[in-house]
């Protein structure tokens, strides 16, 4: 088992550095762009050289840092690092290769964000970052939890980190994966249309295999890819039949994110679960590779007892009063697919 200690959340909702998730800062131009902060753990120095996945990826791992070292930093990103990339690229066509800017350089690919957060807390530990498109957290969660499991008294730095980039926004719209209609994400769910917001954000989580002050228990992952709405159902009462042991799921966490090609996948997610209350986050993220970082953020949140959620972000419910199982179910694209088994520690 993995368990979270504390976690931290950044993206275009008021989620940092306190939590206002009844006002719904609403999307421009079918973006939802990460609401940034001050960064004041960061050097100014530094802080104007960053590219934006760095920012984002620092921005919430530094708070987590300040508790003290960790044994090791894991992230996953489907996109981080793509716009330093393609500056860096036009600026060898525009200057001939010639003088480039050095820092779009080293920031162009997808392990700087792991690299900086290192650097800056002098981390010579394990450091590894996951690219596997939609289901680069599931596989850092993974390895993390296999990091946890040799190491059970040592914690480890597990996020995610994604941006809109233009070159990803572009080809993700030619390929049909945003609206072409303009929508506000407060309606997000109420039209009957193929594809969804463009998002962005970063979450990041302290996590060990040790039970004490932990907050929340990650139970069982699995990922899976290619699987019809039918085959999945199956997989989903598998999972929860090994994992849970006849105990039901309180709420599910779902990715919907109004594609109405998706749909099928999340109502089998939903029948397969049993849960009485369902709750939807892309209205808040958008769709981007790892959004399920944010399911996972928003699922820890809910079993706090003392917790309420906004009423727009339950598509049944309402929140039951004992929480203590909730099942996050993700798909990127319908061809990949993670659940997650959440539960509240002490069970």
């Amino acid at each position: 088992m993995l368990y979270i200690h504390h976690m931290t959340c950044l993206s275009p909702q008021q989620t940092f550095p306190e939590q206002r998730l009844d006002e719904l800062r609403l999307s421009v131009d079918n973006q939802l762009r990460v609401r940034e902060a001050s960064y004041p753990m960061i050097p100014p120095a530094l802080l104007r050289r960053m590219g934006k996945a760095v920012r984002l990826g620092i921005g919430a791992a530094l708070p987590l840092l300040q508790e003290g070292p960790v044994a090791g930093i894991i992230l996953g990103t489907g996109n981080g690092g793509m716009e330093d990339c393609i500056k860096f690229l036009e600026q060898m066509t525009e200057f001939d290769e010639g003088l480039l800017t050095p820092g779009n350089f080293v920031q162009s690919t997808p392990n700087a964000i792991a690299a900086q957060i290192g650097l800056l807390s002098t981390n010579h530990g394990y450091n590894i970052t996951h690219v596997h498109r939609g289901l680069s957290w599931e596989h850092a969660l993974i390895d993390a939890w296999m990091m946890a499991f040799e190491n059970p008294q040592q914690e480890f730095l597990v996020g995610a980190v994604d941006e809109i980039s233009s070159y990803n926004f572009n080809l993700d719209f030619l390929a049909g994966w945003y609206k072409k209609e303009s929508i506000y994400n407060d309606r997000l769910f109420m039209g009957d249309s193929p594809g969804s917001l463009a998002g962005e954000g970063a979450a990041m989580f302290r996590v060990s295999g040790d039970p004490r002050n932990s907050s929340a228990v990650l139970r069982a992952i699995r990922t899976t890819q290619g699987a019809t709405p039918d085959q999945l159902s199956i997989q989903i009462r598998e999972f929860l039949r090994e994992s849970l042991s006849g105990d039901p799921v309180d709420l599910l966490v779902s990715g919907e994110n109004g594609d109405n090609r998706l749909l099928s996948f999340y109502e089998s997610a939903e029948r397969a679960s049993g849960a009485k209350a369902i709750v939807r986050y892309k209205q808040l993220c958008g769709e981007y590779p790892t959004a399920s970082a944010m399911g996972l953020w928003l699922g820890c949140l809910a079993l706090d007892p003392e917790q309420i959620l906004p009423a727009h972000l339950f598509k049944a419910g309402p929140k039951p009063e004992n929480c203590r199982n909730i099942l996050l179910y993700n798909t990127y694209q319908g061809l990949q697919h993670g659940f997650m088994l959440l539960s509240r520690t002490g069970l």
